[in-house]
C-alpha cells in the first residue's frame, strides 16, 4: 500500500518554491476531496464559500447559474437560514454547448423578483467553471440584468479551476461584494476592516488600539445589518486589510473610491504582532501602546507550557490561521510540530524556510493528494489544531479553531491557547 506522501520542512526549503514536489501541486494530480477538506476545498462548499460569501451583503439574493452537479452542495446553506435567498437557473447540455443560457439570465432575474414580496439590494449572479471555460463576460451580463429589472447585479465567480491562480475565487468574490460601494465624502475618524466575511471577535485589541488613535467608527461587512450600513463603508478614511485575499478588493476601492489601504497579516508570533501594530501606528500617525496585550498573551503561552509541557502538535489548514506561520510560532514557543497539512504558496513559503531552520523534520502533507487516503496517524502527536487535523486524529485532543468570529493579533493567541488548555484539561480529567 502506498503511504501518504509527505516532505520534510528541510527538504522543502532546500528544493525551493519553484521545485515543489508534484504531490503538493494539485494541478498536477487528481484532487482528493476527503471529509477533512470539504469545508474549504470547494469554493462552493461549507463555511464561507463563494455562495455564502456572496450573500454577505445585507438584503441580497443569489441566482446560481449552473448544471445540477454544481448545485448539489447548496443544500448546506439551507441549514444556515439562506434557503429563501437562494434561487437556481439550471443548465442542460444544450445550454452549455450553445451558450444560449446567457440570454436567459436577465429573464430569470425578472422571474426571481416576481417571486419576492420585497426588492433585494442586489442580485448576486453565481457562475461556475462552465463560464470560466466559455469566457462569459459576467460584467456585461450584470448590466443586462440591471437594465431588465432595475435592480443591481454583481458576479460571484465559483471558479474552482482558478483556485491556485493569482486571483482565486475567494479573492474574486471579495472584490465583487465591495463593488457596489459608491463614492461619498470620507470621514477622517472612520476606517474599515477588510478580509473576512464575518466580524473580528468582539474583544479583539485592534478595536481599542484604533480608538486610542481617535478612530470613532470601524466598518466591517460582517457587522452590517442593513444595506444602508453596507453603503457607509465607503465613508472610511482608510482600510485595513487583514487577509491577502481581500487585497484586490482594497485596490479596487482605492481606485474607485479614493480609499487607501494598509495590509496586515494574521500571525501568531508575539514579536511580529507587536511590529505590525508599530508599523500601523506609524502609518496613521499614532503611537500604539500594546504592552498590556503583549504581556497578557505572553503570560497565557507561558502558563500553558508550564501546565502541559512540550506538547507535540499536528497543524491543519482548515482553521483561522496560516498553517505554516502557526506551526512556526508553536516551534518558536518551545513546542513541537510533527506534521502540517497545508497548501504551500508563494506567500507562506517564507515560513517554510524559517521552520526548516528550527524544526527540519516537520512533515508537510497535502490534503488534496490522493495518497492521503492511506494516511496513518503518528502516535507521537498529542494534540491537533484545525478541523482537518482533528479528522485525521480522532483519538486525541483536538481543537478546530475555525469559528466565524475571527481571531487576530494577541487576542488570537489567547483564544487558541485557552481552547487547547481546556481540551487538554478535559482529556486529563477523563482519565482520573
Amino acid at each position: 500500500m502506498t503511504e501518504a506522501f509527505f516532505v520534510t520542512a528541510a527538504e522543502l526549503a532546500y528544493r525551493g518554491f519553484d521545485d515543489l514536489p508534484r504531490e503538493l501541486d494539485s494541478s498536477k494530480h487528481m484532487i482528493y476531496s476527503s471529509p477533512a477538506t470539504l469545508d474549504f476545498n470547494s469554493p462552493g462548499a461549507k463555511g464561507f464559500g463563494v455562495k455564502r460569501a456572496g450573500l454577505v451583503i445585507p438584503g441580497s439574493v443569489m441566482l446560481l447559474i449552473a448544471p445540477g452537479c454544481c448545485g448539489r452542495n447548496t443544500a448546506l446553506l439551507s441549514d444556515l437560514g439562506y434557503d429563501e435567498r437562494f434561487f437556481y437557473l439550471m443548465l442542460d447540455d444544450t445550454d452549455i454547448v450553445t451558450g444560449r443560457y446567457v440570454n436567459k439570465i436577465p429573464k430569470a432575474c425578472e422571474e426571481l423578483l416576481a417571486e419576492l414580496d420585497y426588492t433585494p439590494s442586489v442580485i448576486m449572479l453565481c457562475c461556475t467553471c462552465v463560464d470560466a471555460l466559455l469566457g462569459t463576460d459576467m460584467e456585461r451580463v450584470c448590466r443586462a440584468c440591471y437594465d431588465k429589472t432595475g435592480v443591481k447585479a454583481a458576479p460571484a465567480y465559483m471558479y474552482a479551476l482558478t483556485r491556485e491562480k493569482r486571483l482565486p475565487p475567494m479573492g474574486l468574490v471579495r472584490k465583487s461584494i465591495y463593488s457596489l460601494l459608491e463614492p461619498q465624502k470620507r470621514i477622517s475618524n472612520e476606517c474599515s476592516i477588510l478580509g473576512f466575511f464575518s466580524a473580528l471577535e468582539d474583544n479583539n485589541e485592534i478595536y481599542a488600539l484604533l480608538q486610542s488613535a481617535g478612530i470613532r467608527k470601524i466598518h466591517e461587512i460582517g457587522r452590517c445589518e442593513t444595506f444602508e450600513e453596507y453603503k457607509e463603508i465607503s465613508r472610511a478614511n482608510f482600510s485595513i486589510v487583514l487577509n491577502s485575499e481581500a487585497r484586490a478588493a482594497a485596490q479596487d476601492m482605492q481606485e474607485r473610491l479614493g480609499i487607501p489601504f494598509i495590509e496586515l497579516t494574521r500571525m501568531y508570533r508575539l514579536d511580529k504582532i507587536h511590529n505590525q501594530y508599530r508599523l500601523l501606528g506609524e502609518a496613521i500617525g499614532a503611537a500604539f501602546d500594546d504592552s498590556v496585550y503583549f504581556e497578557s498573551a505572553k503570560a497565557v503561552i507561558e502558563s500553558f507550557k508550564e501546565k502541559h509541557g512540550e506538547v507535540v502538535f499536528a497543524v491543519g489548514e482548515s482553521l483561522n490561521a496560516d498553517s505554516f506561520e502557526l506551526a512556526l510560532a508553536l516551534c518558536e514557543y518551545g513546542f513541537k510540530v510533527r506534521e502540517i497539512y497545508g497548501t504551500v504558496g508563494e506567500r507562506n513559503f517564507v515560513f517554510v524556510k524559517k521552520l526548516a531552520e528550527i524544526s527540519p523534520e516537520t512533515r508537510v502533507y497535502s490534503n488534496l493528494s490522493p495518497t492521503m487516503m492511506n494516511y496513518q496517524p503518528d502516535p507521537c502527536i498529542q494534540a491537533a489544531i484545525g478541523a482537518d487535523a482533528c479528522y485525521y486524529h480522532k483519538g486525541i485532543v483536538g481543537v478546530e479553531f475555525n469559528s466565524e468570529a475571527q481571531p487576530f493579533g494577541y487576542r488570537g493567541i489567547e483564544l487558541l491557547f485557552s481552547q487547547l488548555d481546556k481540551a487538554l484539561g478535559e482529556r486529563g480529567e477523563a482519565y482520573v
